[in-house]
């Protein structure tokens, strides 16, 4: 009879799912991918889907803009030296989905985080950058990409840095920056009638695109019943 405690088992495979850090950083040069569209239309956020390469060679990337308007962003798109080919894929009421060409100018950062062991949990723009959430098997790795980004000249700031097997210091099922919303919604009044605190207002504190706050919201309530009811 088998004494291992259940749920234990051993596995064979090279393993990184224990310890660790998750980062979040905010990256900033001219020739990251969709850089100078983000510059000149502030008032939408754009959050990568995924990208992959076809067999003629392109490299595609599909990506949700939330705004109000978009005609800024798409007249930017036309002139963006990191992107060609743009198209519209899909409309919904509270965002757009584009599919854009990167370019041979576009600078990239997933492939160095993917090779130095690092995953990509949350990226979103800002108005003045990218802000990535990314999981690294230890503090090495995060200096090996620090490292990378000072070579390539990229701008790159810690936010925030905990251990990502810590539990204590975060809520389960909520990135930081999810816990950062509801954190200051609820201290704000927000979910109080009368409301303390409107939405535009939440984003001019969060410095979050006013567009996005209310998918945002939705996104970390909807994570946290998920987990709390489950």
């Amino acid at each position: 009879m088998s004494t291992e405690p259940i749920g234990l088992e051993q596995s064979v495979l090279r393993s990184q799912a224990d310890g660790g850090i998750v980062a979040e950083v905010r990256l900033d040069h001219a020739d990251l991918v969709l850089q100078p569209t983000l510059r000149r239309a502030q008032d939408v956020t754009v959050e990568p889907e995924y990208w992959t390469t076809v067999e003629s060679g392109r490299c595609l990337l599909f990506c949700s803009v939330y705004g109000s308007t978009f005609d800024e962003f798409e007249a930017g798109l036309t002139a963006d030296p990191t992107v060609s080919d743009p198209v519209l894929v899909d409309r919904y009421p509270d965002r757009r989905v584009y599919r854009v060409e990167l370019t041979d100018r576009t600078i990239t950062v997933t492939g160095t985080i993917a090779e130095i062991g690092g995953r990509i949990l949350e990226r979103s723009s800002t108005r003045d950058g990218w802000l990535v959430q990314i999981r690294f098997p230890d503090r090495d790795a995060l200096v090996s990409f620090n490292e990378f980004c000072q070579d390539e000249e990229i701008s790159f700031q810690v936010n925030h840095l905990r251990t990502s097997d810590d539990g204590e210091d975060g809520l389960v099922g909520l990135t930081p920056k999810q816990q950062e919303l509801l954190t200051v919604a609820y201290e704000e009044g927000y979910f109080n009638v009368p409301r303390g605190i409107s939405q535009n207002e939440l984003a001019d504190r969060l410095d979050v695109s006013k567009s996005a706050i209310s998918q945002r919201l939705r996104r970390a309530i909807a994570e946290l019943c998920a987990t709390s009811l489950n």
